[in-house]
């Protein structure tokens, strides 16, 4: 959370760029898989959008968790909100496990391990919470995960008033929006096709050489590893709910404005 405010914050050499595009914000550190979020934002709710990048399956480690993760986001979203995600690709995982000789599989920068007792390399349908392994990715992250079955994240999340509207791996993902020049373009603004001297078009993504732009092809094989969906809320807006207080972010986030939730204070 304190990076997240560094990164708000900017620097003096961004700091003009970013008040001219930049957007009130508050900042929350608590764990959203255990604490109901509706009542620590009921002042402002409902939204439009809610995004939650590469850590959704940290709350399948139980399904309470799991279904505490999408009751907040449900109960937060308007009808017809959407919700955007990125998360493990429980289908490459597994198939990238039972293709290994052993229990580990990855390469230069990543890898991936699990623990004896998937040793059959075998999973219950009737148990898909708390299936943990190992993740390692280079200078970044070394900690448990757990699979999520995404079949089984879509029927939890229709229980919450969510119907599924895109669901790709990454690969895919990049492969079908990379042949669009607006897409592209946007890839080169935000910086990830490297110094621009990349051919335009398909050619930026080679399924002759299964790289990407600027990434290796070890990269590009541990993005492989991830997939994204979006899930809308059912229902229609509602033209006349407005949502609520709009003056609740700030434009300048100190540590001492950082509000830390927890099951006692809410």
């Amino acid at each position: 959370i304190k990076d997240c405010r560094t990164r708000y914050n900017g620097d003096a050499d961004h700091h003009q760029r970013r008040k001219k595009f930049s957007f009130p914000a508050r900042l929350l550190c608590g764990d959203c898989y255990e604490v109901r979020l509706d009542k620590v934002l009921a002042d402002d709710a409902p939204f439009d959008i809610c995004s939650c990048q590469f850590a959704l399956h940290y709350s399948w480690s139980t399904e309470a968790r799991a279904r505490r993760a999408l009751a907040n986001v449900s109960a937060l979203l308007r009808p017809g909100g959407i919700f955007i995600g990125t998360m493990p690709d429980a289908n490459v995982i597994i198939k990238k496990l039972r293709e290994a000789e052993g229990l580990t599989f990855g390469n230069s920068v990543y890898w991936i391990r699990f623990d004896e007792e998937y040793s059959d390399k075998k999973f219950k349908a009737s148990d898909p919470f708390g299936i943990k392994y190992t993740f390692h990715l280079e200078d970044a992250v070394d900690c448990p995960e757990w699979i999520v079955p995404f079949h089984v994240f879509k029927s939890l999340a229709e229980e919450y008033d969510f119907e599924l509207v895109f669901a790709k791996n990454s690969h895919e993902f990049v492969h079908e929006y990379m042949k669009r020049p607006e897409y592209v373009e946007l890839m080169r603004r935000l910086g990830a096709l490297g110094d621009g001297n990349q051919d335009q078009g398909v050619s930026v993504v080679r399924r002759d050489t299964d790289t990407c732009g600027t990434l290796s092809a070890d990269e590009w094989d541990a993005a492989y590893m991830y997939m994204s969906f979006v899930l809308r809320k059912r229902g229609q807006p509602d033209k006349n709910q407005a949502n609520g207080r709009k003056d609740r972010g700030l434009m300048h986030i100190t540590e001492d404005d950082i509000t830390f939730v927890n099951g006692n204070n809410y």
